[in-house]
């Protein structure tokens, strides 16, 4: 447990009185308190950092919690809790957040013990629909407990602690009762794990105990949660279904966030004294129409190289745009909307290396060189003008890699279920994968765990016939706007790729101290359709050997 360093009389960052304890994790407290500046309530949540020479640890995770907070707060407001302010002291990280109206669903289950099938039923959609759009927006919550649940009394339960996965050394932040397999034996948060976690609160409603018991130690907890079969549920009835399919080991097996929502919803819909009233994903549904509305047109610029869609309205929106406008793909960012498997994706940033194509048009052996460098690139304005892109070749068809003699050492093809195929270094894996609805618009996120780079694929049926204009018109004035250091090296470069209309965009932009270097290949596969490829390293590695053949050997294999 972490311990309270700070007494109730002084204050954190000089402003943030302490007043009572909220909920108790391992390595996490969080406590009520009041902001002395503004007189207003706030909840603090303490967190104790790993000792961290290069005090990297402390500065990313205030980045990551902060960018996570400005994105749930437009995408879901009323539903998460607000961060307002993170401060590291001694060691120790405090968020601070909007004071919320609610209880803690930990403490309601010290009280209680069990709840009635619907109301766990809601509770459990109402966490669902945030978990849901949260991985739209390319963010994982990672640990997600009945302490980072607030139940109102009028109103959808608000969820807090998005951006806090892996701010400590310990292999799991707050519960280990309820983290997932993958997650106990040190694998990365995906969105899979958040599901997990889904099924240990709803196990925990409707059993009164997680399906994991605390055993003292987080070591020993998390052994058991990867290692013993789960305890079958007695008292869950019709939450059954739900439950164990949640609760699978193999992440790949687990139930997805549809199944689901249409098990809990006939579990509440069955219940004669409340067929009749609206279920938690509609009312979060009528929430973001009414966003959509206010925000307009709107895909995710905060680094998360993703299909972004401000909750399910705007899905239909962005999807004109989803192939050429997904944001960088920020290396060692969680990004995931319906729950990546351990098999190898297509998905990253391309910079501007051509490789030899199919169809009538060669691609030069080595990118084209940028009219600036990675340290002084050239910014223009978004409305600069751009050279429309030379009359394409007929297209000709394109013929899977069969050849693996014919690849560098250590790549393999990877043929994609999508459709696509490309040789990817051996190791890369699939990361992530975003799906629009209606199946029109899709991104896949490549690269390894251990390993900064990325390349991302996406794919649209709805798209302008202009390249150019788009990284011009509607990728590049946000990347200016958001703020994190964007610089467009060069010109944007109507080109031809395998015979098709294309455009290339190279930038560089910053990320948690990092400067970043992306290339970005839109290209046509039809009248409406089309691909994006994005390759992403860091900055200083640009023009190594390896990342300039990784780079030649995606262009050159890509198959459609």
């Amino acid at each position: 447990m972490v311990k309270a360093h700070v007494s109730t009389h002084e204050l954190v960052a000089d402003r943030y009185r302490l007043l009572d304890v909220v909920h108790r994790e391992t390595n996490r407290v969080s406590w009520y308190g009041e902001d002395t500046a503004s007189e207003r309530p706030v909840v603090l949540t303490q967190i104790q950092l790993p000792p961290d020479p290069r005090e990297q640890t402390a500065r990313r995770t205030i980045a990551r919690v902060m960018r996570a907070s400005e994105i749930l707060g437009l995408v879901l407001p009323g539903r998460v809790g607000v961060v307002i302010d993170v401060v590291e002291e001694f060691g120790t990280l405090w968020t601070v957040a909007e004071w919320i109206d609610g209880t803690p669903l930990s403490e309601l289950l010290e009280r209680q013990g069990t709840f009635n099938y619907v109301r766990a039923a809601r509770i459990t959609l109402d966490v669902l629909d945030v978990l849901d759009a949260a991985h739209r927006e390319g963010i994982v919550h990672g640990e997600l407990s009945p302490g980072q649940v607030f139940v109102r009394d009028q109103g959808p339960v608000v969820v807090t602690g998005f951006g806090l996965a892996g701010a400590t050394s310990a292999s799991r932040v707050g519960a280990p009762s309820y983290a997932s397999p993958e997650q106990a034996h040190g694998g990365r948060a995906e969105p899979s794990a958040d599901l997990w976690a889904l099924g240990a609160i709803l196990y925990a409603m409707a059993e009164g105990r997680p399906p994991f018991r605390d055993r003292g130690r987080p070591d020993a907890t998390l052994k058991a949660v990867d290692r013993l079969p789960l305890r079958s549920p007695v008292r869950s009835g019709p939450l059954t279904q739900a439950i164990t399919g949640l609760l699978r080991k193999n992440a790949r097996e687990r139930l997805t966030a549809p199944v689901v929502r249409d098990a809990l919803i006939r579990v509440i819909r069955e219940d004669p004294d409340t067929s009749d009233e609206p279920v938690p994903s509609a009312r979060l549904r009528d929430a973001c129409a009414g966003a959509a509305r206010r925000a307009g047109r709107t895909w995710n610029r905060r680094g998360t190289n993703k299909l972004a869609v401000a909750g399910t309205a705007l899905a239909a929106v962005t999807v004109t745009v989803a192939v050429l406008a997904t944001t960088d793909n920020l290396p060692g960012l969680d990004v995931s909307a319906s729950g990546a498997d351990t098999s190898p994706s297509v998905a990253a940033p391309v910079p501007p290396s051509a490789s030899s194509a199919g169809g009538n048009t060669a691609l030069p052996e080595q990118p084209p060189e940028p009219s600036a460098t990675a340290s002084g690139p050239v910014s223009p304005s978004p409305s600069a003008p751009a050279t429309s892109p030379a009359p394409s070749p007929t297209p000709t068809a394109s013929r899977p890699v069969t050849d693996a003699n014919a690849l560098p050492a250590g790549f393999r093809v990877y043929n994609a279920p999508e459709g696509f195929s490309v040789a990817l270094p051996q190791g890369w894996k699939r990361l992530s994968e975003d799906v629009s609805p209606g199946n029109v618009a899709y991104r896949i996120v490549f690269g390894a765990d251990d390993d900064p780079r990325t390349l991302t694929v996406t794919y649209s049926e709805a798209l302008r016939a202009d390249p150019v204009a788009v990284w011009r018109d509607d990728v590049q004035p946000g990347l200016i706007a958001e703020g994190i250091g964007f610089q467009r090296i060069g010109e944007i470069r109507a080109t031809n790729y395998r015979g098709r209309s294309a455009a290339d965009m190279e930038w560089t932009s910053d990320f948690e101290g990092i400067r970043i270097r992306t290339f970005g290949r839109g290209f046509l596969t039809g009248q409406n359709t089309g691909y994006s490829l994005r390759w992403t390293t860091p900055a200083a590695d640009w023009n190594d050997t390896a990342n300039r053949q990784a780079l030649n050997t995606f262009l050159r294999t890509f198959r459609e």
